[in-house]
């Protein structure tokens, strides 16, 4: 037995455990299983269901000396207490013996179990949580066989309560324990929902509108002890016992949330298996238990009756079921007479094996492969990257973050929670930003910045912790110093970036420095210190891995100097219908994807795709994780895999792309790609033992999250190489237009993956112009509810909001509403005559 730390004995066996350390989790650390309700890991210790009674014995002390009192043998005598005590809020402590299966501990749990069964129902057989219930489970283990309460005096309430169109109560259900409401004031820092009235009458309100308002909403059912809490599409849906289990990637933002989607046959689908609901698999350095509700909710798409079931090509001016035999053929023949002049467009849901394959293919053919994508700095991030090891989880007191650019609550949830919980844990947060951002609550130093200024900003900082004059027009103000000041003497330093009110060249610029700012005080190279791009879709950082990169000069000019296109995962047409004009001008559009988009109503030939839910591959998260994702529906009859699609034409071209398999895809990676040497599916696949333990048998510690079997993934190392250029003073950006309309992201867009889920629908982002007051008084716009915004010889009519928190000079409307516009532009802003 180890000598450091505390030195107890948990039934009969010897530890040493950290100071401070609960009893329920030292015993958890030796495969001793305490019973909890209202306990989770992940929490505070409250006290409050009593399920972990426990006998523990104290050495007995001399009152006279406070010395520890000895048998005949020079053994400590151990004084056991009248009472039992709760595990969950009991640290250990020196010579310590705890009794978890003796006769009184037992008992003592049976009354508890007995005293929550007075008022809970007997509606196992129906429950949502049956099968996987901790309430049912422990009642099994510790709860007496006859109950000695009335039937007639259970409390009947509420049974099928909405606490918003995602999560529903059921009150009857409800023990109590407060895990719901302790992780949204806790974890999400959503105190949304908490508890009304007392005693056996004490139940789950919600405090919002709309009800239960928070992105991380689903998370609470996840940890709930019983079938008080279940989510809207799951509800009634199937029984746990009935679902088989697919690790996954989420697909939606660059975290990399490690998934478990559950499947299984489906009455509704004809027979066929369908997702009947998503849930977290547990990844301590990424997501650890937890996923937003996006990843969880907006999943519809993947069996959506609206996906391309067949290839398609045009015949008299229509589109037209085809053999994939024809529409191959005439796909490669269109793309082959392009030659030099073929233009590939690949979008970020793409895995890395299908960019990979489309790189070779297009470049094979001495085309252009470009990043459908509005934002760089991918090359910097595999420079200047986070190190190997690195998690966000450990960061505290001695570390710093910055965040410019970038709302995280909207676009990356998790990296917030986890990053509002670090600066909890006391590292320094610097937010800089020209708005408001949920995340500014918890920041040490807050910067604001005029609309389109991040890189002036970043700049400031740069010059306040260099003290480099030239980096700055004039001296750092107050903030800027203390926030340069305190990134500088941070043991390590990690800055997150985004793009909000820049183009492709403002986020290049801001990339850089951001870079120059790590590298300033050697914050590179090591764990826990590096930059991250918060990228607007799944795998952009693969993309860059792989070799691809947006357009500099904007996608109108690419196309104009093509003669062929071939569209894989994005809607250009659907982003900017202008695009559609000069995509009909091509000799031909090969579209390839899951929908019938706006883009492939164009095409000349259609391919249909597979979704993440029916195909293998990888995704390399904005941490530069890389992790596997595994099929869990089998493969629709007509639909393929983009990697195999991608070598079957290169094959009909004479161009040599690997199309056995996704295995053998990665294997050619490893082999090319210098970041990507010597890995295998293998290593992504490895797993270790993580804190803490979770989707074992007894659910009642972690919840119902899965634990991961199916692989952690491995991180990148930066690859350092190339000198930053050195920076002078940049002027401020001059307005030439009545406002800068700035494109901002919502977490909930109208993107056709999150349309197709009908329980998300009254949460959508809506087309809608926020300005402020003086901008409004200045525009003639106060009482106005419409806007008529012009740019560039176009216009639209929009909906207009008057805000107080919307930058001055600026105005911001959500992407992927239907304006099309993905980079800030000045406009000129009148009120609607309709």
């Amino acid at each position: 037995m180890s000598t450091d730390g505390v030195r107890l004995t948990i039934e009969g066996r010897e530890i040493s455990s950290s100071p401070g350390t609960l009893l329920v989790d030292a015993a958890k650390r030796i495969g001793i299983d305490i019973p909890v309700f209202c306990y989770h890991p992940k929490l505070k210790p409250v006290g409050m269901c009593r399920m972990c009674l426990v006998e523990i014995g104290r050495p007995a002390r001399d009152r006279a000396t406070g010395q520890p009192v000895r048998n005949e043998r020079g053994e400590p005598v151990i004084q056991f207490g009248a009472n039992l005590e709760t595990a969950c809020t009991t640290q250990v402590g020196e010579g310590w013996q705890v009794r978890v299966f003796s006769g009184k501990a037992v008992d003592g749990r049976r009354a508890i179990v007995e005293y929550l069964l007075t008022s809970h129902p007997l509606d196992c057989p129906i429950c949502d949580k049956g099968g996987e219930c901790p309430l049912q489970n422990l009642t099994m283990e510790h709860g007496p066989g006859l109950s000695r309460f009335l039937f007639d005096e259970k409390l009947h309430l509420a049974k099928r309560l909405p606490l918003g169109e995602l999560i529903y109560l059921d009150r009857e259900r409800c023990i109590q324990c407060a895990r719901c409401t302790r992780f949204q004031d806790e974890v999400a820092g959503d105190p949304v929902i908490g508890l009304s009235q007392r005693g056996r009458r004490l139940e789950i309100v919600t405090f919002s509108d709309p009800g239960f308002d928070s992105y991380f909403s689903g998370n609470s059912t996840d940890i709930c002890p019983v079938g008080a809490l279940t989510t809207a599409d799951f509800r009634f849906g199937a029984r746990p016992w009935e679902l088989n289990a697919a690790a996954s990637i989420c697909p939606h933002c660059p975290v990399g949330c490690n998934l478990t989607l559950n499947t299984r046959r489906a009455a509704g689908t004809d027979g066929r298996e369908t997702i009947k609901r998503v849930m977290p698999r547990q990844n301590e350095r990424v997501n650890e238990i937890w996923i937003c509700d996006k990843g969880r909710f907006a999943h519809h798409y993947a069996h959506s009756a609206d996906r391309l079931s067949k290839p398609l090509v045009r015949q008299d001016g229509r589109l037209v079921e085809a053999s994939w035999e024809e529409a191959l053929e005439r796909a490669a023949d269109r793309l082959g007479e392009a030659g030099a002049g073929l233009l590939g467009l690949a979008g970020g849901r793409l895995t890395n094996e299908d960019l990979f394959n489309f790189r070779g293919f297009v470049e094979g053919l001495g085309g252009m492969p470009v990043l459908d994508d509005w934002m760089a700095g991918g090359d910097l991030v595999r420079q200047f990257g986070v190190y190997p090891g690195t998690n966000l989880g450990t960061l505290g007191k001695g570390d710093a973050i910055l965040v410019i650019a970038s709302d995280l609550h909207e676009e990356a949830p998790i990296w917030w929670l986890r990053i509002k919980q670090a600066a909890e844990r006391g590292a320094e947060l610097v937010v800089a930003n020209a708005r408001p951002t949920r995340l500014d609550s918890f920041s040490t130093h807050l910067l604001r910045y005029a609309p389109g200024d991040a890189v002036q900003a970043g700049l400031g900082l740069l010059g306040a912790r260099t003290g480099d004059a030239k980096l700055q027009s004039s001296g750092p103000d107050r903030q800027t110093a203390a926030a340069g000041k305190a990134l500088g003497s941070a043991r390590n330093v990690i800055v997150l970036y985004g793009n909000e009110g820049l183009d492709y060249r403002g986020s290049e610029a801001l990339a850089r420095v951001c870079a120059q700012l790590l590298s300033a005080n050697d914050h590179q190279g090591r764990p826990n210190n590096g930059l991250i791009a918060v990228w607007p879709r799944a795998n952009t950082q693969g993309a860059w891995d792989m070799g691809l990169r947006p357009s500099a000069a904007g996608l109108s000019g690419r196309i104009e100097q093509s003669a062929a296109a071939y569209i894989v995962a994005a809607d250009p047409v659907g982003d900017d219908p202008a695009i559609g004009q000069l995509l009909t001008g091509l000799r031909g559009l090969v579209v390839q994807d899951l929908f019938l988009s706006a883009t492939a109503q164009l095409a000349e030939v259609v391919l249909p795709a597979q979704s993440f839910v029916e195909r293998e591959g990888t995704f390399t998260s904005g941490e530069r994780r890389v992790q596997r994702l595994y099929p869990a529906l089998p493969e629709p009859p007509e639909s393929r895999p983009d990697w195999k699609i991608i070598a079957e034409l290169g094959g009909r071209l004479g161009l040599e792309l690997e199309g056995r398999g996704a295995g053998q895809v990665f294997t050619r990676i490893a082999g090319q790609i210098a970041d990507y040497a010597g890995l295998t599916y293998a290593d992504l696949a490895a797993t270790e033992r993580q804190w803490p333990e979770v989707g074992g048998l007894d659910l009642y510690y972690g919840g119902t999250a899965y634990d991961n079997r199916q692989g952690l993934g491995v991180q990148l190392a930066p690859r350092p190489g190339g000198e930053l250029p050195e920076w002078t003073a940049t002027a401020a950006r001059e307005p030439s237009g009545d406002l800068l309309l700035v494109p901002i992201s919502r977490l909930y867009d109208r993107g056709v993956t999150v349309l197709a889920s009908q329980l998300l629908g009254r949460r959508l982002a809506e087309l809608k112009l926020a300005i402020h007051p003086e901008d409004a008084r200045r525009l003639g716009l106060l009482g106005a509810s419409r806007a008529e915004i012009s740019w560039d010889g176009q216009g639209t009519t929009v909906e207009l909001s008057i805000e107080e928190t919307t930058p001055r000079g600026a105005g911001l409307v959500p992407r992927s509403t239907g304006l099309p516009l993905r980079q800030p532009i000045e406009v000129r802003v009148r009120p609607s005559s309709s």
